[in-house]
């Protein structure tokens, strides 16, 4: 009779199956846990080892779980989402909150209005993340996300839009000066273009070439140039607006198009309470959206 193993297995070794089992591939789960493919081998032989039977049927091209891994990995994945949401009761104690956006949302959105969220709650402590990196929400320790992206969700995800993008053009009143608005593109050809990675200007001229002027790798260094009045750039709107409405920028006329991707607030979904990330989400959804 085969002996029955009690003892639990080495914590790295069910790490590495809870990923490998959810991935179902031993190069993406190395790519995950920042490790060699080589290394993902090694865990899951030593869990196999340990536990004395096999828990992953090789296949030409990934891994399949064999029905008791697969029931074993259900419980396993199951006991680390329980960890997850203890340690992230623990680290709710201390009134802070982890929230994810993109570089030009942190630039010219929500900088400027975290004074009024400390103001209306001055417990909260917020921690901004700037990245346009894709997230997973428990490997980050990630609250909220601010993300630039279209439907479908994950259904474990939560999904609000905050505002739909409207391109339009925009220079300072020295550049444009005097000229007649909305600028035709004829005399948009004829102004300094300034671009970011998006290649809007060759949407707008309708063409693949390489059009003058320099580029940004952030649609805010953009802006910035703009405000300098270094040249003509195209943004969303929503970017612009406290600009617009101060009189340092000039909105000189649409741009054309519809963007397919909008601007959406997200978070994972919660069987249990949390007061604190739901006041936070609420101040996002009044302060940032559209409507």
């Amino acid at each position: 009779m085969r002996k029955i193993q009690t003892a639990l297995p080495p914590m790295n070794a069910l790490r590495t199956f809870a990923v490998a089992g959810r991935r179902l591939n031993f190069r993406a789960a190395a790519e995950e846990l920042h490790v060699s493919q080589g290394a993902v081998a090694q865990q899951i032989r030593l869990l196999e080892q340990h536990l004395g039977q096999a828990l992953f049927t090789r296949l030409p091209r990934g891994v399949a779980l064999t029905s008791r891994g697969a029931i074993y990995h259900a419980e396993v994945s199951r006991a680390f989402d329980i960890l997850r949401d203890a340690t992230g009761q623990l680290n709710e104690s201390d009134d802070s909150l982890t929230i994810s956006v993109t570089p030009t949302f942190a630039a010219k959105l929500l900088i400027q209005s975290l004074p009024s969220l400390n103001t209306a709650f001055p417990g909260i402590k917020i921690r901004t993340i700037a990245t346009v990196e894709v997230i997973d929400f428990d490997r980050d320790q990630v609250d909220i996300a601010v993300r630039e992206t279209c439907p479908p969700f994950p259904a474990a995800h939560e999904a609000q839009l905050l505002f739909r993008q409207d391109f339009i053009l925009v220079g300072s009143p020295h550049l444009l000066n005097d000229l007649p608005l909305p600028l035709t593109s004829d005399t948009v050809r004829n102004l300094p273009l300034l671009h970011d990675s998006y290649e809007h200007w060759q949407t707008y001229f309708r063409t693949t070439d390489r059009l003058p002027g320099p580029v940004f790798n952030q649609i805010s260094l953009a802006i910035d140039a703009a405000l300098a009045g270094q040249g003509l750039a195209i943004v969303s709107r929503a970017f612009v607006q406290s600009d617009l409405n101060a009189g340092r920028l000039i909105d000189a006329g649409s741009a054309g198009g519809a963007s397919v991707r909008d601007y959406y607030l997200v978070r994972k979904k919660s069987q249990r309470a949390r007061p604190m990330l739901d006041v936070v989400w609420s101040w996002c959804l009044d302060t940032f959206s559209e409507g």
